[in-house]
């Protein structure tokens, strides 16, 4: 089990590590990580490992293994020399991740936007789509305007957890057709909330990273709103980042 440092602060860009496995194929298993693995549409993170020896290693992505465990893989294969107990650097491809936080609030917007449920998407750090069971295709200009108008809100967005029992008496927080909500180790659920207690502008399962305030997203432009089936819609949209 790799202790995700990332469920606790998203804004940790690197951390001491101990190798705790290694993987057949040249995966390296961490006792705790920085790097988010593949899931729920987000793509896993790149970046890199300094091993004890002075080396730098690239990391391609991040993956989930087995007993709950993060695999990293590394751009060029196994790793020459690194044992379990080895110390490390894990560092993260910054500009990389923050994109994703920042296309991943972006989708939970663009979720609260459309009265439908969702039934597929992808995070990429430019461009990002989420398919929705709807007839119709909605306003582009609208929905860009309400999207970039909760953006400019300033809205804060926390992570907690709630009990099974507890989401099972709101049914309406699950959003995704197709995707089951993410447990932790003790069957908790994890849950993203964009705005106040009192008055959320999305509150959903979600087990990704996020910005903290919606104001550091910058603004989205909405790409093509396809027509993927009778009863499918798939609205792309894109980030255009706060200017240093």
């Amino acid at each position: 089990m790799t202790d995700k440092l990332f469920l606790q602060d998203a804004y940790l860009k690197s951390c001491e590590a101990r190798v705790e496995a290694l993987t057949a194929e040249g995966g390296i298993v961490l006792n705790q990580s920085v790097f988010y693995a593949t899931g729920g549409g987000q793509p896993g993170d790149s970046g890199s490992l300094a091993l004890e020896d002075g080396r730098s290693i690239a990391i391609n992505t991040c993956i989930k293994g087995e007993n709950d465990a993060l695999v990293l893989l590394p751009a060029d294969g196994p790793v020459a020399g690194l044992e379990v107990g080895h110390g490390v650097e894990a560092i993260l491809d910054w500009d990389r991740r923050f994109a994703h936080m920042a296309m991943h609030t972006s989708l939970h917007l663009l979720c609260a936007s459309i009265e439908a449920g969702v039934t597929g998407g992808s995070i990429g750090a430019e461009k990002s789509r989420l398919d929705f069971d709807l007839e119709d295709s909605p306003d582009k200009e609208a929905l860009e305007q309400r999207l970039n108008d909760l953006i400019a809100g300033a809205h804060d967005v926390h992570a907690s957890t709630i009990t099974a029992e507890a989401l099972d008496a709101q049914p309406e927080l699950v959003r995704t057709m197709s995707v089951a909500p993410p447990r932790d180790a003790s069957g908790l659920i994890r849950v993203v909330r964009i705005g106040s207690e009192a008055r959320p502008v999305d509150f959903q399962p979600c087990g990704g990273t996020h910005v903290a305030n919606t104001a550091e997203i910058g603004r989205v432009r909405v790409g093509k709103v396809e027509k993927k089936g009778k009863q499918n819609r798939r609205i792309n949209i894109h980030w255009e980042p706060i200017n240093p």
